[in-house]
């Protein structure tokens, strides 16, 4: 193969990657909080205006919020997704609303749309499904999960008030990747707390990876 039409591709190639990655540091962050924001805002607005139906499920709630009054926790559903919403939408606190707002996802998974009784994987993976048929929905709600982590992870992008409020402070608007023992601990322990509420075992399984991560990075790799 000739070397020069190799070298060729190779640099169209990566001028291609390049624009991609220009228009990536905008676009993809701002239709996520897009489409997260107006879904997140409008539940909640149901909420505020209909009923409060969480005494039919209070029971499947995960601890600590099977213990607290239902009035509360609707009230604290409601508001949360109105306000965690319209911060998404505009990209303000991004990475603290979306983190709460997985967490939202995995109890409102736990109590409304994880299968009641799975013993195989099977089982659990019949609930994967958007109309409830006896074995659980949370194909939505997982959906939901997966858009809400590049947010966490990654920010906001450009287009938001996090990034244009951050400029005039000096902050970096591109904080260096610190690939470390300590980042893979840190997403541990974040992925962790949601899915303690859930899959309890599994989240304590991260929990354990995590901390060992951080402990690991902090003590022995300094």
């Amino acid at each position: 193969m000739d070397p020069n039409l190799t070298a060729r591709a190779l640099n169209l190639w990566e001028d291609l990657c390049g624009r991609l990655n220009a228009v990536g540091n905008y676009l993809p962050g701002f239709l996520l909080r897009l489409v997260l924001g107006l879904e997140f805002y409008f539940a909640g607005l149901t909420k505020l205006r209909g009923e409060n139906w969480f005494s039919s499920v209070k029971d499947q709630f995960p601890f600590p919020f099977d213990v607290f009054p239902t009035g509360l926790n609707w009230t604290l559903a409601t508001w949360f997704e109105l306000i965690g919403g319209l911060l998404l939408l505009f990209g303000l606190g991004t990475r603290f609303i979306a983190f709460g707002l997985l967490v939202l996802t995995f109890v409102a998974t736990a109590a409304v749309h994880w299968p009641a009784e799975w013993n195989s994987l099977r089982e659990l993976f019949a609930g994967y499904v958007v109309v409830a048929k006896g074995q659980g929905n949370y194909q939505l709600p997982l959906l939901f999960a997966v858009m809400l982590l590049p947010l966490v992870f990654q920010g906001p992008g450009k287009l938001s008030l996090d990034y244009l409020l951050g400029l005039p402070l000096g902050a970096d608007p591109a904080p260096r990747a610190l690939p470390d023992w300590g980042a893979w601990g840190l997403a541990a322990l974040l992925l962790a707390i949601p899915f303690l509420l859930l899959v309890p075992l599994f989240g304590l399984c991260l929990l354990v990876v995590g901390v060992a991560l951080v402990t690991f990075q902090r003590w022995v790799v300094g």
